[in-house]
């Protein structure tokens, strides 16, 4: 008799008579499948005794299953525990698995060829707190809005479940099951699907670094599913290690997995740095390649965060690099907060925020590659040459930024309004990819703190752990102080978390700032091809500096001051002057009313150059009038 034809090497797989299920277990002498029926607490329908296969594999066929049948696997005759590859887990990560049918999923997307690299705008969000119901279906409804600000791509923060009422997705211990918090695995689907309708592109976080510390039953399966080593959530996934087979071809069938039944157009892989394997082939780099593979024709987008700061992440295989295509840009971050806030503590401590950082940063993304870290004591980061600028992605929030503070405050309570519109344009419009994090286009007024809803004995080791991390900022050095840091599992800090979405309309300045500067990148010649331009850039004073933009025949001038105005006189700058025959026009100021600003006043150049406190204007050249000037008139604006 013949293997039923399965999809996937692991799992529950809806087959001709039945449902066949695959699990890794080399760790168990005998294994069962318990089929319980749809409803909860029925009982057993069938219980069936698995083949053990090579290599510490189990299979086994039921007839009495079918979609939406629950399930359990018993171990050596005595407890059972949910697929550690479940595809839905109704009740949570401590119930049963459930048998999902996708083929029966009517998707709409034929047409959709997915996403490139470059003219992207990421958008982060995290489903359960983008909307007052935290369901994928009300996120749903929300994407037009997206589409009318100008993003192309959406960041999901991971949904594999975990235990509990709420929490980041950081912490999940069933990969393969879209938590059932934020609804059923369709429903993710219908938001993929809607998503490709609107022209939107849908990536996923997930986590390949660790498993969360609840709820995780890979244990009764094998001890080998980890490594030795730790790494600072926990312990470590075994990639190089004893049985490293198999625990690799669980995260590879996880990748394929979402890119191909959920039509995903990418994965953004957390904390790569904390990905530990020293094979000949780095399985970073085999779940980028089985990946796209999965994706068939569909073009798609693998993201690593990767504090360390490698570029073997965007390396081809042939040079033994990953094969992915963009980086997050931690040192974009970094030098404008500080730049924004003053702030200058803890790993804020390397950075200065001054202009030659924010120039050198726009010009070659990375900051470190290869200098001393002093926070941590060793080099940091590896050179950038010869890459696009639009694989590196700046942000100026995130969910770690924000929620790893201690009262997860969003930038703009931090730093001044008109100072931040000049970093938000540095941000829209540098040849960087831009990420957003959900409400800051809008400036919204909730918080994204850290949520995590465990177990008490767990809960109260987070918390704690928390505050160790914290006190690494120096102003957190206080009892009274530590006693105002809200604690992860209380239902007030998820509560707090979520956005008020009538803010858009609200606070209309501050989301057509965001709008405007997303159009002005998509829709200048120029701006929109940035990655292409080849860029200059002039410290002008203690807090203002210039860019200039060349592509081919045209040119911007940009310049930010986010600091007191200047007046340059002289102005022995070379690049503040226009092309031969042209004078400058304004194209766009962060200081129009419209923003909420004070308004731009004339750069009239008849003296001397006037650069605007506390803004960021874009001057664009035009061509003089074919009239002599006077012998002693200068060029003016």
């Amino acid at each position: 008799m013949s293997e039923p034809k399965r999809r996937f090497p692991i799992g529950a797989e809806l087959v001709k008579g039945g449902v066949h299920f695959r699990v890794w277990a080399p760790s168990c002498k005998k294994l069962e499948i318990v089929v319980l029926g749809e409803a909860k607490d029925a009982p057993p329908l069938e219980t069936v005794q698995m083949t053990k296969e090579t290599e510490g594999y189990y299979s086994g066929m039921s007839s009495q299953a079918g979609a939406g049948s629950r399930y359990k696997f018993r171990i050596n005759g005595e407890d059972s525990f949910p697929d550690p590859a479940s595809r839905f887990q109704p009740e949570g990560p401590h119930g049963p698995s459930q048998v999902i049918a996708p083929k029966t999923f009517a998707w709409s997307d034929q047409k959709w060829r997915g996403v490139e690299v470059t003219g992207q705008v990421i958008y982060e969000l995290h489903i359960g707190t983008y909307t007052r119901e935290g369901t994928w279906l009300a996120a749903m409804e929300e994407l037009p809005a997206l589409v009318d600000l100008g993003i192309t791509l959406v960041e999901v923060m991971p949904v594999a479940d975990f235990p509990g009422r709420f929490g980041w997705g950081y912490d999940g211990v069933n990969h393969f099951a879209p938590t059932r918090l934020y609804g059923e695995p369709d429903d993710m689907r219908r938001f993929v699907d809607r998503a490709h309708a609107l022209g939107l592109g849908v990536i996923l976080d997930v986590v390949y670094n660790h498993f969360g510390p609840e709820g995780n039953y890979l244990e009764r399966y094998s001890l080998d599913y980890y490594s030795p080593a730790d790494n600072l959530w926990g312990k470590a996934i075994n990639f190089d290690g004893k049985n490293n087979g198999p625990v690799r071809e669980f995260f590879i069938t996880n990748a394929a997995y979402w890119m191909s039944e959920f039509h995903l157009d990418g994965l953004r892989f957390d904390a790569t740095h904390a990905i530990f394997d020293e094979s000949p082939i780095n399985i970073l780099g085999e779940i980028t390649e089985k990946a796209r593979q999965a994706a068939g024709e569909r073009k798609v987008i693998m993201i690593a965060e990767n504090e360390t700061e490698e570029i073997r992440c965007l390396r081809p295989k042939e040079q033994k690099g990953y094969g992915m295509d963009c980086v997050w840009n931690d040192d974009f971050h970094h030098s404008a907060h500080v730049s924004l806030t003053g702030y200058h503590d803890a790993y804020y401590s390397e950075f200065l925020g001054a202009p030659q950082e924010l120039i050198s940063t726009i010009k070659w993304s990375y900051l470190f590659q290869g200098q001393r870290y002093f926070w941590e004591d060793k080099r940091r980061g590896t050179p950038t040459m010869g890459y696009n600028r639009s694989r590196f992605i700046n942000f100026t929030q995130n969910h770690d930024q924000i929620g790893n503070s201690a009262w997860g405050i969003r930038l703009h309570k931090l730093a001044n309004p008109a100072t931040l519109r000049a970093v938000v344009t540095l941000l829209l419009l540098a040849p960087q990819t831009p990420m957003l994090f959900q409400g800051q286009e809008y400036n919204a007024s909730t918080p994204f703190l850290y949520f995590a809803d465990l177990s008490p004995e767990i809960a109260e080791q987070v918390h704690a752990g928390r505050i160790e991390f914290l006190k690494e900022f120096t102003n957190i050095d206080s009892p009274e102080i530590i006693a105002t840091i809200d604690k992860p599992s209380d239902p007030n800090t998820f509560e707090q978390s979520k956005l008020d979405l009538t803010q858009r309309q609200r606070h209309d300045k501050t989301y057509a700032l965001y709008r405007d500067l997303i159009a002005l990148r998509r829709e200048d010649p120029v701006f929109q091809k940035g990655y292409q331009c080849q860029i200059e850039g002039a410290v002008l004073g203690p807090n203002a500096f210039l860019l200039r933009y060349f592509l081919e025949d045209q040119q911007r001038l940009l310049l930010f001051n986010l600091g007191r105005e200047l007046h340059l006189a002289p102005s022995p700058e070379p690049m503040l002057a226009p092309p031969e025959g042209c004078h400058w026009d304004m194209l766009w100021s962060s200081e129009r009313i419209i923003y909420g600003g004070s308004g731009t006043p004339s750069l009239d150049l008849d003296k001397y150059w006037r650069v605007q406190g506390n803004a960021a204007v874009v001057l664009v050249p035009e061509q003089n009038e074919a009239v002599k000037p006077h012998k002693h008139q200068e060029r003016t604006l």
